[in-house]
């Protein structure tokens, strides 16, 4: 859990955790300045405290590199200010576990977003980013904008993620690497509901822009890496037989 200031809603996400399937939570904070370290440990989870903020993006490969070297051959990435729906993992990570899928999304465009409270800028700007996405990297997924993923040990393994930006497009950069490695079609996805409400964090709407145009290069890159215009380290994986 990549978290920064989630003292309000870390105990409710952690409660609806499957703790029968999974083995180890590893929380990793950015500075926070209220009290998200002190529940996280009277929890009982694995904290691990930037002394600095790295960001979203930052904190993600902390993550990643602390369940790699615990041993871990599924990762779940859960935002943990309780905008995502925890009960939903073993779903998630089933297919995975069957040898199906290497990176699976928990996709509240499979609903009704709308219904949950997303505000109607956010919907249409993460309905036009998708649309965009799915053309440039030839897949039909229904969102690429969400905080509760999962990914299996050995495409973590293959993708070089420290190459990523240490902002909110982390996530956009790791999928363009996935399509890039030829796994886009072990990308998967599961309904989850749709949740927001005063509590929990939400970029506003001059992040949001920025976050947009970072995706939008994203996209570009990937288009000019596969027409061997401009070849981006970041693009350059292994590609494994499937």
């Amino acid at each position: 859990m990549p978290a920064y200031n989630a003292a309000r809603t870390l105990e409710r996400t952690y409660a609806d955790i499957p703790h029968d399937i999974v083995g180890r939570i590893i929380l990793v904070d950015d500075v926070s300045k209220d009290q998200t370290v002190g529940i996280a440990r009277q929890l009982g989870l694995d904290v691990i405290i930037h002394p600095q903020n790295r960001g979203y993006g930052g904190n993600q490969k902390t993550c990643y590199d602390a369940a790699l070297e615990a041993g871990a051959d599924i990762v779940v990435m859960l935002h943990p200010d309780y905008q995502y729906d925890a009960t939903r993992i073993p779903a998630l990570v089933a297919p995975i576990a069957a040898g199906e899928a290497d990176l699976m999304l928990g996709s509240r465009f499979l609903g009704d977003p709308l219904a949950g409270g997303m505000p109607r800028w956010k919907y249409v700007s993460n309905r036009f980013l998708t649309v965009l996405e799915n053309l440039a990297f030839g897949l039909r997924l229904s969102e690429y904008h969400t905080g509760l993923r999962a990914y299996s040990r050995d495409l973590l393994e293959t993708i070089p993620y420290h190459l990523n930006s240490d902002d909110f497009v982390f996530d956009q950069e790791l999928v363009a690497q996935v399509v890039a490695a030829g796994r886009g079609r072990r990308i998967g996805e599961i309904a989850v509901p749709t949740r927001y409400f005063e509590e929990a964090s939400s970029v506003g709407f001059r992040r949001s822009v920025v976050y947009g145009l970072s995706t939008l290069r994203v996209v570009a890159r990937y288009l000019l890496h596969r027409l061997r215009v401009r070849p981006s380290p970041k693009l350059a994986v292994r590609r494994k037989p499937r």
